[in-house]
């Protein structure tokens, strides 16, 4: 991923740090400790906090594909790890804070698949899809798709991470869905590639991280969540109950999204993204809720609740997102950082 330009002093500094070697630059790793703690404590809200949400999303990308300057050996630099550590960790918080599970069921696999499904369903939020469909002009379906993009176009990257953190029935359901995220073998069908022939068939950058510069704190937080989870193998049902609740809350929206872009008279090129979703995701929930979240409670009950906070926390964390962009529509302002990016 090319550097994205800071949006702050702490984000700078992280920039600035991993350009360099990890032989060097002790003074600068104190500095950006400390920098971190005090960044912390003075923000109103993580949540939309533009300079700790970048801060944290260039080091999780570390994890990823890595960033144009940084050497590979920044990725589990121990004091890099512990700045980190130290915004994860009132990120976290926040999102716990944010997040609302009601009484949990009993820990059976018809038993919390029925609860992903009524916790999906009862989402309250706004309806960007319907909007999208119905309403949304060319310039704010360029926004949409710049809002997907951190995340689309390294589907399904996140989720991956949990992978070796599960065992049987729970296991063979995400790699079955993964599986599907990347092709099932085929390069040119993999959900990445086709959200980029997407954004290219409209004369967008398709490159990953292309217009991360745009999007505001709280999309970098959505994208947040889902390293935040998958990396820390204590949170792997929090990443299962994640991924469900995507799965559940995917088919009918991306019908929506489809049809908004044929509104504006675009062809299979572009919409063939958001088709595929509508059929796989229909079978994706079914596996999702049973086998993988409800298969890995059977296998240890002791993660029920951790996987029906990561569902919370996703729709929870997804829904500010979709405020914020609403908002600025209905007012009749671009949702991004920098107005005609999209362009």
């Amino acid at each position: 991923m090319h550097q994205p330009s800071p949006r702050g002093e702490l984000s700078a500094l992280v920039l600035s740090v991993i350009a360099g070697s990890v032989q060097s630059g002790q003074d600068s790793l104190a500095r950006l400790d400390a920098l971190a703690e005090e960044s912390i404590s003075q923000t109103p809200d993580i949540l939309q906090d533009d300079d700790l949400q970048l801060a944290l999303f260039c080091l999780y990308e570390l994890h990823y594909s890595g960033i144009d300057g940084a050497g590979d050996d920044w990725e589990w630099d121990a004091d890099l790890l512990r700045v980190r550590r130290r915004i994860e960790a009132a990120f976290e918080q926040r999102v716990r804070d944010e997040t609302v599970v009601g009484t949990p069921p009993e820990p059976t696999s018809e038993a919390v698949c029925a609860d992903l499904f009524r916790m999906t369903s009862e989402d309250g939020g706004p309806s960007m899809s319907r909007f999208v469909a119905k309403s949304a002009t060319d310039d704010q379906l360029r926004e949409f798709l710049v809002h997907k993009s951190v995340n689309q176009l390294r589907e399904a990257d996140p989720h991956t991470f949990a992978i070796p953190r599960l065992t049987g029935r729970s296991k063979a359901a995400m790699v079955e869905i993964q599986a599907d995220e990347y092709g099932n073998g085929l390069p040119a069908r993999m959900h990445s590639a086709l959200y980029a022939r997407t954004m290219r068939e409209l004369d967008m950058d398709d490159t990953y991280g292309g217009y991360l510069d745009a999007v505001p704190a709280i999309t970098l937080a959505v994208n947040n969540l889902m390293s935040l989870f998958g990396l820390h193998r204590r949170l792997r049902g929090a990443i299962v109950g994640h991924l469900a609740a995507y799965e559940m809350t995917s088919s009918q929206p991306n019908r929506l999204y489809s049809r908004g872009f044929k509104r504006h008279g675009y062809g299979p090129a572009v919409t063939e993204y958001f088709d595929e979703h509508v059929e796989a995701d229909a079978v994706h929930e079914q596996i999702a809720g049973r086998d993988m979240a409800g298969g890995l409670v059977e296998s240890d009950p002791r993660l029920l609740e951790d996987v029906l906070f990561g569902a919370a926390a996703g729709l929870a964390i997804d829904t500010l997102m979709t405020v914020h962009i609403m908002e600025a529509w209905e007012s009749g302002r671009s949702s991004l950082r920098a107005a005609g990016v999209a362009a």
